[in-house]
């Protein structure tokens, strides 16, 4: 016999399951970010391992979306955008050094 209250998984727990993954990638990111630039300013260390870690856990991510088409024209004008910041704030700060 099945009893319908006993459905495991539903719409709704995959969504919040997803949007839990969300904010633990966004913490470790950043988290990481934070690590990065304390380490560089506080104690004059490069933290280039983990500077590939916050960059290839974003590829990565970036290319299963891009994989399962869920990328927009939007998004991809921002990201070149940001990209092209980022660059430019790197720039200033070696000059500046």
């Amino acid at each position: 016999m099945n009893n319908p209250l006993s459905i495991e998984r539903d719409e709704r727990m995959l969504a919040v399951e997803n949007a839990s993954y969300r904010w633990a990638y966004l913490f470790l990111s950043f988290g990481l970010l934070l690590d990065v630039f304390y380490r560089s300013v506080a104690q004059h260390q490069t933290s280039w391992d983990l500077m590939a870690l916050v960059i290839v856990g974003g590829l990565g991510a970036t290319a299963y979306q891009g994989a399962h088409r869920v990328l927009t024209r939007r998004w991809a004008m921002v990201a070149i955008l940001m990209m092209l910041v980022g660059a430019a704030v790197a720039a200033t700060i070696v000059m500046v050094r």
